[in-house]
């Protein structure tokens, strides 16, 4: 489906998670010199106006990143994210969001290049425009993520963060993410994969329930041929009595930083707390370490 614009989620509670995590993981691939890829299977428009067009008509990022603007008492990695969102902010209100290429592009370096896929001819478009100037290291193309990723792996430096996050909005792709994972490991299997999912309500009889195919998702991943894997899930509130709207989302990250589980144990608490809803809010960590 191609109706999907994440303008409309810009710095919404997942966004967070997805971003902070972002972060970390770029940061961990730069404790070595030797140059690597960034991979986006599915980059959308690369930034975000928040306080006009599709992100100010449902207004997500006031239970996301608005949350956290004003707090001065950010755990360290949340504070560096946050740090990225106020650089598209100088005058310090909120206005501009960034999405995951532009996050990635602010922290590579020179020798490091990216690749970002969209399917969407607009999102498309408007990615190519807002990466214009940066030159020969950023590649977009205006395709498939799930099939173009084949073509790139291995990539030449035989470094990688692939993240992939599709909309869902297609029930094919809770199908399309372990089978590409799948093939991805098999031509590069050293690289970090991270790939991000909903959490979203369905009705069964009069109850609100985890939607079958959000829920079961990072279950088929952990049975991918990895031995180190990373599972975090933030649930900002009780699912909606009338099943609209994401309640959470998670990432699960293939072949993770050793220290990444450890900082979660340490962030995680925090966000629940500042993006926490009710009291069905809450967050997992899990973990498989050969």
């Amino acid at each position: 489906m191609l109706s999907y614009r994440h303008a409309f989620h810009a710095g919404n509670h997942a966004d967070v998670l997805k971003h902070f995590i972002l972060v970390q993981l770029i940061r961990h691939l730069q404790q070595k010199d030797n140059p690597f890829w960034y991979i986006d299977s599915h980059a959308g428009a690369g930034l975000y106006a928040l306080d006009t067009g599709y992100a100010a008509k449902l207004a997500e990022h006031v239970d996301g990143i608005d949350r956290l603007w004003s707090h001065s008492d950010l755990p360290a990695p949340l504070a560096e994210y946050v740090g990225l969102v106020r650089t598209l902010n100088p005058d310090g209100k909120l206005r501009n969001y960034p999405g995951s290429p532009w996050i990635a592009n602010q922290l590579l370096r020179d020798q490091d290049r990216l690749s970002l896929f969209e399917l969407h001819s607009r999102d498309s478009q408007l990615l190519q425009e807002n990466f214009r100037a940066a030159g020969r290291r950023v590649t977009v193309h205006a395709s498939d993520g799930f099939a173009g990723l084949k073509a790139l792996l291995p990539p030449p430096p035989r470094r990688a963060l692939v993240l992939i996050d599709p909309a869902y909005e297609d029930k094919q792709d809770y199908r399309r993410v372990p089978q590409t994972l799948a093939e991805g490991l098999k031509r590069f299997a050293t690289g970090i994969y991270a790939i991000w999912y909903p959490q979203l309500p369905e009705k069964h009889g009069r109850t609100t329930v985890q939607r079958n195919e959000s829920k079961q998702l990072p279950e088929k991943l952990k049975t991918l041929a990895v031995k180190n894997w990373l599972h975090v899930r933030l649930t900002v509130g009780t699912p909606a009595a009338d099943a609209f709207g994401m309640y959470g989302s998670g990432m699960f990250i293939i072949n993770p930083p050793w220290t990444l589980a450890e900082t979660l144990q340490q962030v995680m608490p925090y966000l629940v707390q500042a993006l926490g809803q009710d009291a069905g809010a809450g967050f997992v960590v899990e973990q498989a370490v050969d």
